[in-house]
């Protein structure tokens, strides 16, 4: 085949492709353009409440740790080697107020005290016959108090000197300076025996029976156990509503047992890193149903009155004290005031009632917005419908 043939073949292709192309770009012109839908707003359905104040009673419910009522550090106040007491020194020992908890060797001390005993007998047998010639008024008296001093018991009461010169002879015979100096000192040998100053337990034993201490030294350390309280941390704004005498509930949560408590104290101080409120509960324990320091416990305060006010849920709060209120079909801003806050709801007031507020998180949403109430939209949809049957029927 020769070139013109291929040429004249290649120029017809071209001209039949292109006139294909301007008679489909002709009929494709030549079409109406379809009819442009009007674009139309879709309103969101918010969930609201009419506002209506009245006077609501809020409960509170915080864990709390039970604590000793008392704890105590037993301190050797004399020196010498531990001799045993009534129970044994040993951590979990429980005891009852009054027993005998250990004995600091005292033996010397003991005799001491009755040798300077015998010392004072001997002065005042020398002071009756004179006494019996100068204050013969008194004589009984004094013959009395020397039969009952007994040098295993405490120096009785010294007689009531109300005669001057009855006082300046028996200073001048040192009966005054030997009588309290034994008193001194039975006051010193008292500090060798330790007694319990409550129900309790020891928690913690430094040194045991055969030890010896230094005046001063720490033997151990012990807690009262028939008065427990609970320390409840509780936030600082919810803290006012707590008075000191409230009667309070506290309870396990895997236990039906509900045990009555007093509110006896409120820290006045905050905690930096929780920022809350120690509130201390006082609770009876007995030995039946015993409540153990250390235990976390449930309790329930009672609820204070919080008079004109209303509750909503948190999450339908944003910036802090600002929620939305549906203004003829608009989202509006209002500011609430805040009077408490519980888990998953607060109490608040501060706006008009019978504003109808969003009760529900928005989320993309700004002042102005147009929406529907939820609820209210069906209302209309099915008056439209009622209406559309209406006309159809009528025709």
């Amino acid at each position: 085949m020769s070139w013109r043939k291929i040429t004249f073949i290649i120029v017809a292709l071209i001209v039949l492709l292109g006139g294909s192309a301007a008679l489909s770009e002709l009929f494709v012109s030549m079409k109406p353009e379809p009819m442009k839908k009007p674009e139309q707003t879709l309103k969101r359905s918010v969930k609201v409440e009419e506002v209506v104040y009245s006077d609501i009673v809020s409960p509170l419910t915080v864990q709390g740790r039970a604590v000793s009522g008392s704890e105590v550090v037993l301190v050797a106040e004399a020196a010498g080697k531990i001799e045993p007491g009534a129970v044994r020194l040993r951590k979990g020992t429980k005891f009852t107020k009054g027993q005998l908890l250990a004995v600091i060797y005292k033996d010397e001390a003991e005799l001491a005290l009755k040798a300077r005993k015998s010392n004072f007998l001997s002065t005042m047998i020398s002071l009756l016959p004179d006494i019996k010639v100068d204050f013969p008024e008194v004589l009984e008296t004094y013959e009395n108090f020397f039969h009952n001093i007994d040098l295993n018991k405490n120096l009785p009461a010294l007689p009531e000197v109300k005669n001057e010169k009855l006082k300046i002879f028996l200073a001048s015979r040192g009966v005054f300076n030997e009588y309290y100096g034994i008193l001194q000192d039975e006051k010193k040998l008292s500090r060798h025996s330790l007694y319990a100053p409550f129900d309790g337990t020891f928690t913690q034993i430094n040194y045991e029976v055969g030890a010896y201490v230094n005046t001063g030294a720490q033997i151990g350390r012990m807690i009262r156990t028939d008065n427990v309280e609970i320390e409840v941390p509780v936030p600082n704004g919810d803290s006012k509503w707590i008075k000191v005498g409230d009667k309070v509930e506290v309870y396990d949560n895997d236990s039906d047992g509900i045990k009555q408590g007093t509110v006896v104290r409120k820290s006045n101080f905050i905690d930096e890193a929780t920022q809350s409120r120690s509130i201390f509960v006082e609770v009876q324990s007995s030995p039946a149903d015993e409540l153990l320091t250390g235990e976390y416990k449930v309790v329930d305060f009672p609820g204070h009155k919080i008079a004109r006010s209303m509750e909503i849920p948190r999450n339908a709060v944003f910036n802090s004290n600002v929620v939305y209120a549906v203004v003829n079909g608009q989202l509006k801003k209002r500011e609430i005031n805040i009077l408490k806050t519980m888990e998953t709801t607060l109490i608040f007031n501060g706006i008009e009632e019978g504003t109808k507020m969003v009760v529900e998180p928005l989320i993309n949403v700004k002042e102005n917005t147009p929406v529907n109430i939820l609820g209210e939209e069906v209302v209309k949809e099915g008056n439209r419908k009622s209406k559309s049957t209406k006309e159809q029927a009528s025709l």
